[in-house]
């Protein structure tokens, strides 16, 4: 729920016209859909439109939305169709094997 005053924040999948996918945050989802299809939101997609919104979810802060929108980047391509394809489809909370990388305990040697 978002908080009364506030602007929601908002991640959204784009298809474009080349049949690619473009993944981004707003906080006004119907001016920045426009602003894509002007060619005025992003290098991306200027050169890829029309856009259509397949997917939108609302989400509680920017912060929210940025972890959101870098998950939806990180599914694979089949799953971004099954999202466009319907409600039915949500996707994961964490991007499907996506584990952190492990430091690495090895020193360098100096010489």
């Amino acid at each position: 729920m978002v908080a009364s005053g506030s602007p929601g924040w908002f991640c959204y999948l784009l298809a474009c016209a080349d049949g690619t996918f473009y993944a981004g945050i707003t906080t006004a989802l119907a001016r920045r859909l426009a602003a894509h299809n002007a060619g005025a939101a992003s290098k991306y997609t200027r050169v890829r439109r029309p856009v259509r919104l397949v997917w939108a979810e609302t989400c509680l802060d920017r912060s929210a939305a940025s972890r959101r929108e870098a998950v939806i980047k990180a599914l694979p391509r089949a799953l971004k169709l099954a999202l466009a394809d319907g409600p039915a489809a949500t996707p994961p909370v964490a991007a499907p094997g996506a584990r952190p990388k492990p430091r690495s305990r090895r020193r360098r040697s100096i010489r």
